[in-house]
């Protein structure tokens, strides 16, 4: 069986443990079920989420231009604090932004490779988490809009990391933490505007991924340096297939990559 299609993030149901979906516009894979089975990747063109057309793709799933033009890549989405549509400042598109902006927002710790700090909407939980690798997260507070969070965020950047380490979160070097000692710790940290929105009294979130085997150590796979791959799915976690010769394909740093994945019947 050939599917081809434009890969976007791969879609998520949480279960246990989590079911992983890649869909494209006529067809959609639930990965879980081949996990154990050989597949094939092969590059075939870029087409930019946005515009559509067979243009190199910059970031995000973009190309040059739509990325400098569209509200979807602006400053302000991976930069929370940047936000302005609680004040009613256009950035590239203030419909846009205060849809977005001017909703409920949470910040949140996760456990990825370690206890790090995030922003996401409050309608984005748990699959932020999920997206992330994190097998277990809380969220500590909850505020009407983004702005709000990403100040919170800043603020506690400077006592608890905000990246994940992939290679460690792959390998599953992780270790549990008590999340909600760390809600605790950090809470004398919240900026007082958003300090009414503490969380007080809520639960760890735990998350299972798909995985048969972890690999060991890691060879990315680029799409660019290697238009087509063969191999078997061993495990998925974040946005990552983990394939059975330790190579891993981060499916949401290849959005905007045409591909045909190639399946035994």
């Amino acid at each position: 069986m050939q599917y081809e299609g434009v890969l976007t993030k791969m879609q998520t149901e949480n279960g246990s443990p989590i079911q992983y979906y890649l869909v494209f516009e006529t067809d959609f894979l639930n990965m879980n079920q081949l996990l154990n089975k050989p597949i094939g990747i092969t590059f075939l063109k870029h087409q930019c989420l946005n515009c559509s057309l067979d243009k190199k793709i910059y970031r995000q799933g973009f190309c040059y231009d739509c990325f400098y033009e569209i509200p979807q890549a602006a400053d302000w989405i991976m930069r929370p604090e940047l936000s302005t549509a609680h004040l009613d400042k256009e950035d590239r598109d203030l419909d846009y932004e205060k849809k977005v902006q001017l909703q409920p927002h949470v910040v949140y710790l996760a456990n990825s490779s370690n206890v790090k700090v995030g922003v996401t909407r409050k309608s984005q939980v748990p699959t932020r988490w999920i997206d992330q690798g994190a097998h277990e997260a809380i969220e500590i507070v909850e505020v009407p809009n983004r702005y709000l969070a990403g100040i919170t965020e800043v603020a506690l950047k400077d006592h608890v990391g905000d990246k994940t380490n992939w290679r460690t979160m792959l390998k599953n070097e992780v270790e549990d933490a008590d999340l909600i000692a760390w809600r605790d710790k950090l809470k004398p940290f919240i900026p007082e505007e958003a300090m009414p929105y503490f969380i007080e009294n809520n639960s760890e979130t735990h998350l299972e991924f798909p995985v048969v085997q972890y690999p060991n150590k890691l060879k990315s796979l680029h799409l660019d340096k290697t238009p087509h791959y063969e191999g078997v799915l061993k495990g998925i976690k974040g946005q990552y297939l983990i394939f059975e010769d330790n190579v891993v394909f981060n499916v949401r740093s290849n959005e905007g990559y045409v591909v045909a994945i190639s399946i035994p019947s």
